[in-house]
């Protein structure tokens, strides 16, 4: 097996590792909702988004069609082949480069529990490496205004109108419907709506990945043509709709934490409008081939649920968190695209070896993700504690019983609150005090059965 062969292998399977981030990172973006108003229980709603995924991968290519022709000018867009200032070996780091960027920043905004956008950061990754290699001519920049930049600053503020006037629509439609009955028949509603987000998140987002390994083939000679007129080989299909929807399976609870408590206290018709926008602006978009984020679009549409229900409180502070993150997924994915191109580079001027560079960076991706997942552990959010109440105070994604049992010294396994508070187990005051063995006043004085005048009359 030459080099170039295992660099191939080894940047499809981090290309699948991307996709696997993609969906645990992404799944709050169909489920957060019904998960927070309790349509469906958190174990259940990650089963029924992991399947949908997997199948809404298989649906359409036009997505894997932008990533290969409208990010890197790497290949010529008529013939399909390298340009003639890249060859196989420089295109494959550029590749792999740019996953690296987008695997760390989706791993270090799931840690502090930010939705950020898994397809900026897999776009970042991918400019910054092809600017480091080839300079601003590397990049296809009409392709990533109109397919991505455009496209992130609509596709929220469409999907926040558009859920804002369903929630406000929906409220004065059932405005003298009893509330437990409107929320238990929104509940219903939520499940059709939430599943229709997770069909169309498969559609858009196991896309991106499917094109990357696209673009990797078409680099090495191994896939050639139009992939939009002859398709995608099926292991590829399949191997992306598998990663996203094991990753979806697993659930990002930090992020859906989130979107379902941390934005806004939802209810029942506020999540079934804004997933029901959600999933009509995806399903367009996926359409057009516009490789939109799909965080964005629900991140907006649960921002306008907020908006649209009179009296709701917006937890804005979130909100501009986000915001923030959102602004800099694209340069800080692109920074480490650009450094890890620039390394695994420079190796290969000292060894020699394309392989010993792009092995290089890839150990530092295993060592750099295994360390965040280890961090994440320390703090662990899951099913159990997912809608625990939001601490405006901090807006940390840890609960606070869990963020104050590890400051008390408490293993994290013991800081789970349902398991943790147990005070009647923890003081014990019966049988630390026991007043009523040691004074035993009943048995002592027992004036019923000395004095006994009912027998005496």
């Amino acid at each position: 097996m030459g080099a170039e062969l295992i660099i191939l292998v080894l940047l499809i399977a981090t290309a699948l590792a991307f996709d696997f981030t993609n969906g645990f990172h992404d799944t709050g973006n169909a489920m957060a909702t019904s998960i927070a108003t309790g349509a469906l229980k958190p174990k259940t709603a990650v089963i029924l988004a992991g399947v949908l995924n997997l199948v809404g991968a298989f649906l359409s290519v036009e997505v894997a069609v932008t990533v290969t022709t409208s990010v890197l000018k790497i290949q010529d867009s008529k013939t399909g082949q390298l340009i003639p200032s890249i060859d196989a070996s420089t295109g494959l780091t550029i590749i792999f480069a740019g996953l690296v960027g987008g695997i760390l920043w989706n791993l270090l905004t799931w840690l502090f529990g930010i939705p950020s956008s898994s397809s900026h950061a897999l776009f970042g990754g991918l400019i910054g490496a092809g600017l480091a290699a080839v300079g601003l001519a590397g990049v296809n920049w009409s392709g990533v205004t109109q397919k991505v930049l455009i496209p992130a600053v609509a596709a929220p503020l469409i999907a926040c109108l558009v859920a804002g006037c369903g929630t406000w629509l929906v409220y004065r439609i059932t405005r003298n419907v009893m509330r437990n009955r409107r929320e238990q028949g929104f509940r219903w509603g939520q499940i059709a709506t939430a599943s229709l987000v997770a069909l169309s998140h498969g559609t858009n987002d196991a896309q991106k990945t499917m094109g990357v390994i696209a673009l990797a083939l078409i680099t090495t000679g191994h896939l050639t043509g139009d992939v939009k007129e002859q398709g995608l080989p099926f292991w590829i299909i399949a191997s992306c709709a598998l990663a996203i929807g094991l990753g979806t399976y697993l659930g990002g609870w930090r992020v859906i934490r989130t979107l379902g408590k941390g934005l806004v206290e939802i209810e029942s018709p506020q999540g079934f409008a804004a997933e029901a926008s959600s999933a009509a602006i995806i399903l367009s978009s996926s359409a057009a081939g516009m490789a939109l984020s799909t965080t964005h679009v629900a991140t907006g549409s649960i921002l306008g649920s907020g908006v649209g229900k009179p009296g709701a409180e917006v937890r804005w502070a979130v909100a501009g968190r986000m915001a923030v993150a959102w602004l800099i997924t694209l340069p800080a994915a692109g920074i480490v695209g650009a450094l890890s191109f620039w390394l695994s580079h420079g190796v290969e001027s000292l060894t020699g070896s394309s392989l010993v560079g792009d092995g290089l960076i890839f150990l530092l991706l295993c060592g750099l993700s295994l360390y965040l997942w280890w961090r994440a552990q320390q703090q662990k959010v899951d099913h159990s504690n997912v809608n625990a109440d939001w601490d405006v105070s901090t807006n940390s994604v840890v609960p606070t019983a869990l963020r104050e049992a590890i400051t008390n010294g408490m293993p994290p396994t013991d800081a789970k609150p349902p398991t943790d508070a147990k005070p009647p187990t923890d003081a014990k005051p019966p049988t630390d005090t026991t007043p009523p063995t040691d004074s035993k006043p009943p048995t002592d004085t027992k004036p019923p059965t000395d004095s006994k005048p009912a027998a005496a009359v």
